[in-house]
Formats: structure tokens, sequence, C-alpha cells
């Protein structure tokens, strides 16, 4: 089996996460207490969840919980979801079930780090760079260029992750239609979908409008429930769904009972859920606009489309890496360098971070790097 490379985001994570005073770049939305969650439930929710026997639960994930799961697509049923313990079991499951060493995969960079590593540790992979000069899209003339008569798998991921661009309409519909022509599956890693600023439009699911669409999705990060670890893929393709499903029988096995009825309850509260965290966004955006309008010397502030992170620029003589080196060192304050998100596929930005805006601490994250930007300026 190959060797998978350093995983760098979640190297960097394990050394930082718990210990910076002020996590800035969370990519997930603000979570919620156990007793906040319960509190939504239904009698008879509440006595699924407290009445649960502890034994294994199927390998697809419960039924009542994939019928919940298929009501948020137009187009899909319980027997076309399957669960995962998150959404990176899913990721790994598709890639592997998808491609073999005579494959070719396309992705897009820069991305979550397995979206590429992946399929490269399988076969041939080519990366797409979104194009930072137009709103960071995806040139679709590139992708058709880059299909090999073995392609195999495309791989997006909208609202996109660490920019929080949106895929326009009109491009996506050309996406799917260029890889319906040439037997292509998409791989959509829609985890940040209906989370945003009011008024955000997203795309339609890709299972819902593509035969072989693959709609990955997970609690962690719209829903703000990464504690919950529960993720699903939704596709049309059942017999590539039951391939997954044994892939799992080395992975995971089953989820875990009491996560299956937390998210059951998620679910049935979805509204509720996301537009508390898109509230929060509504809230928190402005900050940044605030705080990037006092130092336009040493960013340069793109507002993203969707989701709750964004990939501004730093332009400080001392580069990204050694800011937020500095930053996370002598202020406490966590931000993500974009060496962090290189690509072997390609040139990516090395001159930009992640920050976030979906959790409710922004403020005193933000003074502490106010300050720090003041101390090192004088």
């Amino acid at each position: 089996m190959t060797m998978l490379p350093d995983f760098r985001l979640e190297t960097h994570f394990s050394k930082w996460e718990f210990r910076a005073r002020y996590h800035m770049t969370a990519s997930d939305a603000e979570s919620m207490s156990m007793r906040d969650l319960l509190a939504m439930a239904t009698p008879e929710e509440r006595e699924e969840f407290e009445g649960l026997w502890l034994g294994y639960t199927e390998t697809y994930g419960a039924p009542d919980l994939r019928e919940t799961i298929a009501s948020t697509f137009q187009t899909r049923s319980a027997n076309e979801v399957l669960c995962f313990a998150g959404a990176s079991e899913g990721i790994f499951a598709a890639n592997n079930v998808i491609l073999d060493r005579g494959s070719h995969a396309i992705v897009v960079t820069p991305n979550y780090q397995s979206h590429e590593t992946l399929p490269a540790a399988i076969c041939e992979a080519t990366g797409i760079p979104l194009d930072p000069d137009d709103g960071w899209s995806l040139d679709i003339d590139r992708v058709a260029a880059a299909i090999r008569s073995n392609t195999r798998l495309v791989t997006i991921n909208f609202p996109h992750n660490p920019t929080g661009a949106i895929l326009s309409l009109d491009r996506y519909h050309a996406l799917i239609e260029l890889c319906r022509q040439h037997g292509i599956y998409i791989l959509h890693d829609e985890i940040f979908h209906g989370l945003g600023p009011t008024g955000t439009v997203h795309l339609p699911f890709v299972a819902d409008i593509y035969e072989r669409g693959l709609s990955l999705n997970v609690m962690s990060k719209s829903y703000g429930l990464p504690g919950i670890r529960i993720g699903w893929i939704a596709c049309a393709d059942r017999d590539l769904l039951s391939k997954m499903e044994r892939m799992k029988h080395y992975l995971s096995i089953c989820s875990s009972g009491p996560s299956e009825r937390l998210t059951k309850i998620a679910l049935n509260n979805r509204d509720k859920i996301l537009a508390r965290n898109c509230s929060i966004v509504d809230k928190n955006l402005p900050k940044w606009d605030e705080f990037f309008a006092r130092y336009p010397d040493l960013f340069d502030w793109y507002r993203p489309d969707g989701s709750c992170m964004a990939f501004p620029r730093y332009k400080g003589a001392e580069g990204v890496e050694e800011f937020t080196r500095a930053l996370v060192e002598e202020s406490g304050v966590l931000l993500l360098p974009s060496t962090i998100y290189r690509s072997e596929l390609g040139e990516t930005p090395a001159d930009r971070f992640r920050l976030g805006y979906g959790r409710k601490s922004l403020d005193q994250g933000l003074a502490a790097l106010d300050t720090h930007l003041q101390r090192h300026r004088h």
C-alpha cells in the first residue's frame, strides 16, 4: 500500500489548534452543546437517543437517518445515501473505488489536501488551478484540455476551501455536461453548502443533477457539529455506493449509534441551525471588512462568496509563513499560511492565509491581532 504524505493541515492543527488562545482560522461554524441540540428533539427523538441500544449499526447507516439525509436532496432516496465516519472516510472510499492504477484524475487547486494526495497515490492526477484574478473561478476549457481517455474522476469543492468561492452556475453546468460526455464521475465536496452571508446562492447538489455526481457532506462544517463525526455521500449510481460500502468494511465498519440519533435531530432542525450559523457570519464579516480597511498596506482583502472562510493576501516583507509563525508564537493568534495548501500538481499562491469567521469569539482574536500588528509596526 502506498505510504501517504504528511497531512500538513492536520499536523499543523495537532500542534496549535488547542494551544493557541485565538483560533482565527476555523473552517467550521460555531458548535453547540449536547444539551442545546437535544432541546431541539421531539419527545420521540429524545427517547430514541436515551433508549438507544449500543450495538453495531448498519454499514450504510440507519435507514431512518438515510431517509432524513435524502430529504435534503431534490431527487435522491434513502437507498442512494451511504453514511461515513466524517467526510474524510468518504473521500478515501470514493477515490479508492473509482480509481485504479490505470486511471487519471483531475482536481482543483488549491484544495483540502486529501482531494489531491489520495488520487495521486493511486494514479496519475492533473491539477487545475482556480484563478484568483477571476474570483477563484474554474476554467472549464482547462478542464476539457486535461481530460484523457482514462480520466475517471473530477473533484471539485464549492463553496471552496480555503477561498470561500462559489462557481458560477453556468460554469457548473458546463462542467457537468463535459463530464457527462466523457462518462466521468464528479466528486463534489459540498460540506459548506448552506453556510454564508445572508443572500448566498449555493449550487445545486451534484447528486441531484448528474447521474455520476457524488455529493459529499458532513455535520462538521455548515452545521458546526464536528463532534458528531457523521458524513455521507449521495449518488444515483447504487452499484458504486455498494462498492464504497464494501470498502467501508475495512474502515469504520459502521457509524456510532448515538451520533446517528444526534444527526437525525440536527437535520430535522437544519433550517434553524443554518440560520443561526449564517447570522454569526453576518455579524463577523463586517468586522473583517473594518479590520482590513485599517491595514491596506499589509493586506489585500477578498470578500468570499460563501462558507465561513476567506483567503486574503499578506503583503508584508517577511512573507506569510513568518507572519503567521510569529503571530501564533508571540500573540497566540492562529491563522493558516497558504504554504499549507501547496500542491504537487502545480503552483499555488504562496502569499495568502486562511481565516475563519464562523465562530462567536472573533472580537478577542481581532483585538489580539491588532495589538500584534501595532507592536511590530513600532
